[in-house]
């Protein structure tokens, strides 16, 4: 079977109350020395379907040594163009996932994805506006209001016959998941409500949520899902399990590789 889905690993990093993203490699640095900070990996994902180019949240937007951005560089590696791309399906806006949405070309900010349409859920996109906190950073916003290439749809839906979205709050207030039939697999992609395995094997209300106990319950309604459904489920900020089959035996959760 052809490869179509790919992890377009952009980093790990550590994060502390300033909200600002600093690379962080485990065999140089020391945790110890980046007190009160979460630590996290970075990926988004590109999807083929049958009828799209898919990006699946953006990441930081950080460029490499070359001064190329990460995440063009990685969807080059994939075999694709940036240019390709059809779809950016956006579960929210906080600048971990939206960051990549634009990049600075000689001075000024343009769109990642000049031939796609950026889907958002309007209350995200409203709150985003709206919202004083270092999470969100409305320059980025502000390039795809004038584009014209912006998607804003409500709730629940059907955006096209592969494409289907779920408003589920819980992370922040306005948070969606999709779902994505091809071929023959199903994707789930739930963005910060089921980012990492380890959050169906800890079963912790994060502090770092908008509704830490509806984020909890959520995670762990989309896991028997997952594993009722076969879904393959795409892991945003996983650090070994980016893309994997749920499974579940009298212990509890565990989780099957994607190999293509």
């Amino acid at each position: 079977m052809p490869q179509e889905i790919f992890a377009l690993f952009e980093g790990s990093y550590s994060v502390d109350v300033t909200k600002k993203f600093i690379p962080f490699d485990a065999s140089v640095h020391n945790k110890a020395d980046r007190p009160a900070s979460l630590f996290i990996y970075v990926q988004p994902f590109l999807l083929k379907t049958a009828n799209e180019l898919l990006v699946l949240d953006t990441g930081l937007g950080y460029n490499n040594d070359n001064g190329d951005m990460v995440l063009h560089q990685n969807i080059i590696n994939a075999g694709y163009n940036p240019s390709d791309v059809t779809k950016v399906l956006m579960t929210h806006l906080h600048y971990d996932h939206s960051g990549g949405m634009v990049y600075n070309r000689n001075g000024k900010l343009e769109l990642s994805f000049p031939n796609a349409e950026y889907v958002v859920q309007r209350g995200e996109w409203e709150t985003a506006y709206s919202n004083t906190s270092k999470s969100y950073r409305t320059e980025i916003f502000d390039v795809l209001q004038r584009s014209g290439q912006l998607v804003l749809i409500d709730g629940d839906g059907v955006l096209t016959p592969e494409i289907s979205y779920e408003l589920t709050g819980g992370h922040c207030e306005f948070h969606q998941v999709f779902h994505i039939k091809t071929n023959d697999n199903y994707y789930f992609f739930g963005g910060d409500i089921l980012p990492e395995p380890q959050q169906l094997l800890k079963k912790f209300a994060a502090k770092y949520d908008f509704d830490g106990r509806k984020a909890l319950e959520l995670r762990l309604v989309y896991g028997d899902k997952a594993v009722e459904k076969n879904w393959i489920c795409l892991f945003y900020h996983s650090d070994n399990k980016a893309i994997a089959r749920v499974k579940k035996n009298e212990v509890g959760f565990y989780f099957e590789d994607i190999y293509f």
